[in-house]
């Protein structure tokens, strides 16, 4: 061989060992999401993450399951069946203080406002909150509006013990409801309003009382993890933060683009149903005023230290834990970049 030909044979190894070498030296870090119910419009944000290639372009390998109501939720990420999920931060709060050696960590908080609400319909006469008094109001028993009644009932001046609650499963609240066998139900506005309004129930003939309307001013959904996770898997979990503020920037500008990741997620999904309840979500828990100031993802520290409050009182909790040992922003990207646009 010529001098020549070896010498461009060597360039040729050179390249390709070139080419090789970020795939033989790039680690994957496979993350197992769980979502807090089941996959809906409002949870957009993590399927156009995943469908967008957001997460892989970060190096993640994210699956995502759904859930089965916060307090399960909760549960699971710290028994270790996921690493990181989705879930209303109050039940969190009252879980740390219950297990200090289990405690967990929220990163980023989804619904600014939360949404849980207390829905019936105008045939029923209940006009106001105080309505209630000696009602029967409908909600499975680990339902976020359940459990967090106290508060509600508080705020608004009535004995939290005036009104009787009935279990039952999810999927028989708005038929119960409609059925009158209850007076009301206890649920995320955006997921009973407009069930109720799929089966047949006008929109103007629904009324609901947001608790974040009547004094509850707590935060609700979160992205949360282990502390154990967190700190062996930090720069992991930044990437994940940086991809879920993208998706979350998408979300807002392309909804309808939004829910496609989610009706690829999950084949039986009604389209237009999930768009209108991402829209709603939008609308009542995502966008409020103080994201505007803290971001996607942020807090303002008084107000959820109010909340820690809030929560402690209600539940009976015999500790107040930290605001600094239920939230963190130090896996949130910059303030700029989380921003609305």
């Amino acid at each position: 061989m010529s001098k020549k030909g070896d010498t461009m044979k060597k360039l040729l190894m050179i390249l390709a060992a070139l080419l090789i070498a970020p795939q033989a030296f790039t680690q994957t870090t496979n993350i197992r999401f769980t979502l807090d119910w089941a996959i809906q419009g409002p949870q957009a944000m993590f399927l156009v993450a995943q469908d967008r290639g957001y997460f892989a372009e970060e190096g993640l390998n994210v699956t995502i399951d759904r859930g089965y109501g916060s307090a399960g939720t909760v549960s699971q990420i710290a028994g270790g069946a996921y690493d990181i999920g989705f879930a209303d931060i109050n039940s969190m709060i009252e879980f740390n203080v219950q297990n200090p050696n289990q405690a967990l960590q929220s990163i980023a908080v989804i619904y600014n406002y939360p949404p849980f609400a207390i829905l019936t319909t105008r045939d029923r006469n209940i006009r106001r909150p105080q309505d209630l008094v000696g009602k029967r109001i409908g909600a499975p028993n680990f339902d976020s509006s359940y459990r967090l009644w106290p508060v509600f009932a508080k705020a608004v001046g009535i004995d939290p013990d005036s009104v009787t609650w009935v279990n039952m499963d999810p999927t028989l609240r708005e038929p119960t409801l409609m059925r009158r066998q209850v007076d009301a139900i206890g649920a995320f506005y955006f997921t009973a309003a407009l069930n109720l309004e799929a089966a047949g129930v006008n929109m103007n003939d629904i009324v609901s009382f947001l608790y974040a309307e009547n004094g509850v001013d707590v935060y609700g959904n979160a992205i949360m993890a282990p502390r154990a996770f967190l700190e062996r898997n930090p720069e992991a979990v930044r990437g994940m933060m940086r991809a879920l503020t993208k998706a979350w920037h998408y979300t807002l500008a392309n909804p309808e683009s939004a829910i496609e990741s989610v009706r690829r997620a999950d084949g039986l999904t009604d389209s237009a149903v999930e768009l209108a309840r991402l829209q709603l979500a939008i609308e009542t828990n995502i966008m409020t005023p103080e994201v505007h100031e803290v971001g996607f993802g942020g807090v303002d520290k008084a107000r959820l230290e109010n909340s820690i409050d809030q929560i402690v009182e209600a539940f009976g909790l015999p500790s107040t834990p930290s605001v600094d040992s239920i939230f963190t922003d130090a896996y949130l990207p910059p303030l700029r970049e989380r921003l609305p646009r």
